[in-house]
């Protein structure tokens, strides 16, 4: 489905963070009618680093393109800053939809540029933000623009909203404020702008925000609800456990009802479908 179409449905659209084909590929098994490929999940799963401005946009591009190959779900893209000046967000743009995004994500910090629910964000000036927004717009092709200002733990709420009109009316296709620090700064907003332009919410186990239902923010006004790091923290905890029960039983037996044997996991990737495709070019005597 078009991702501007499903945003004009009622039903907020709850997005999974994914970070790699295998897990694109599980969220769209599991039902999911759209994904969110997190830069800090990128970060954290190819580089064992923290959300700190290390991934490259052409290191994104190609995990992007990977996913791609696996699901036709709609792919917002978490594109950071835009990884510089006005013209590189046109690249950016340009790259990131032609390796498949649907949506693509640029937020209003400077370098150094860190997670949103880290302390000691430097923010650019609106205007230069605004010139980002009106860049994306001319380079995209079909793809939304997501706007994303992390002014509120630098500036405050009243400075972010400040800056969210600004970028509304720049002409971004969706509104993201960054980590409001309470229900009433998410209804604030919601009440600024909801009916006007479709706004994202972000919830972060342990962040700044507080974590809420994908039922509960639609009711709020916001059209598009992620999940954008849980996937790690989840899969993380599960490898802690599997490599701690290894190490300790030189075994894992212990864990075989909490893990996919063989054949489970080639049901999952369709390795019986692949192969069957791969006979019809096998040559033929």
């Amino acid at each position: 489905m078009d991702l501007r179409t499903r945003l004009n449905q009622p039903a907020p659209l709850l997005c999974p963070g994914v970070f790699d084909a295998l897990s694109a590929l599980l969220a769209g098994q599991a039902g999911f009618e759209a994904l969110y490929l997190s830069g800090a999940s990128v970060a954290y799963t190819q580089l064992g680093a923290p959300d700190l401005g290390f991934v490259s946009m052409t290191e994104l591009a190609d995990v992007l393109g990977r996913i791609r190959e696996r699901t036709d779900l709609p792919l917002i893209v978490d594109a950071d800053n835009g990884f510089g000046s006005p013209l590189h967000v046109q690249r950016t743009v340009r790259v990131l939809e032609r390796a498949g995004a649907s949506a693509i994500q640029i937020e209003d910090q400077s370098l150094p540029r860190r997670c949103g629910h880290l302390r000691g964000k430097v923010l650019v000036p609106a205007g230069e933000m605004v010139g980002k927004i009106r860049a994306a717009l001319d380079a995209r092709s079909t793809a939304l623009v997501i706007a994303r200002t992390d002014a509120i733990g630098v500036e405050g709420l009243d400075a972010a909203i400040d800056r969210a009109e600004a970028y509304v009316a720049a002409g971004a296709d969706v509104l993201f404020i960054e980590a409001p620090e309470s229900t009433a700064q998410m209804q604030t907003i919601a009440a600024r702008f909801a009916g006007r332009i479709p706004l994202l919410a972000n919830m972060v186990e342990g962040g700044r925000t507080p974590i809420a239902s994908a039922d509960d923010l639609g009711a709020m006004g916001f059209r598009i609800v992620i999940f954008p790091g849980g996937t790690v923290r989840a899969m993380v905890r599960g490898l802690q456990d599997y490599f701690s029960v290894l190490r300790r039983d030189g075994t894992t037996a212990r864990l075989h009802d909490r893990m996919l044997d063989f054949s489970g996991l080639q049901s999952v990737l369709g390795t019986e479908a692949v192969l069957r495709a791969g006979d019809a070019y096998a040559a033929k005597e």
